[in-house]
């Protein structure tokens, strides 16, 4: 069995009109989150033996801060092709992932990611609802694979873990800005 745990990246700014949307960064609200949510998931026990992220401004500006929170992560080339990446372009790129790697964490993008949980898991999982309502900025989703990377497929996972920052802290939710 494969463990893969999804990371959207942080809330970004809009405050520079002129950037592009790939460069992006995050804003202060972003920061604090994905430090959240790296502390959690710490808390929650998940290693990793494998990284693939999005080349975004705020991808790789959540994963700063997200290592805050949780410490050593694998290094990574951060990929162009998985900036805002489309549910089958991840399942490809999961299907890639080295066979020895029993742990994953893919940081990318909406609505690629929340589409590929979905994809993943199981109608009957309870909480697949949460995610079918919103999958916000710097959330986690940990889905439990049957079989390895090469054979993920449509319902191959079951949702384990679905986690808000609103969940940790009220202030990261929505309307605190």
């Amino acid at each position: 069995m494969k463990t893969l745990t999804l990371l959207r990246h942080a809330k970004s700014g809009w405050d520079d009109p002129a950037l592009s949307d790939h460069d992006r960064p995050l804003n202060a609200k972003g920061a604090r989150a994905a430090t959240a949510m790296g502390a959690q998931v710490r808390h929650l026990g998940l290693k990793f033996d494998h990284l693939a992220a999005s080349s975004a401004t705020r991808v790789i500006e959540t994963l700063d801060h997200f290592r805050r929170g949780y410490g050593t992560l694998p290094e990574a080339p951060h990929e162009r092709t998985l900036y805002l990446a489309s549910a089958g372009t991840l399942l490809d790129a999961i299907r890639a992932f080295p066979a020895s790697a029993d742990h994953a964490l893919l940081v990318g993008h909406n609505p690629g990611l929340e589409d590929l949980v979905l994809l993943l898991s199981a109608e009957s999982n309870p909480l697949r609802g949460a995610v079918e309502e919103k999958f916000p900025t710097a959330s986690v989703a940990v889905l439990e694979l049957d079989g390895d990377w090469a054979g993920a497929a449509d319902g191959c996972g079951h949702l384990t873990t679905f986690v808000r920052p609103r969940d940790l802290d009220p202030s990261l939710g929505p309307g605190h800005d």
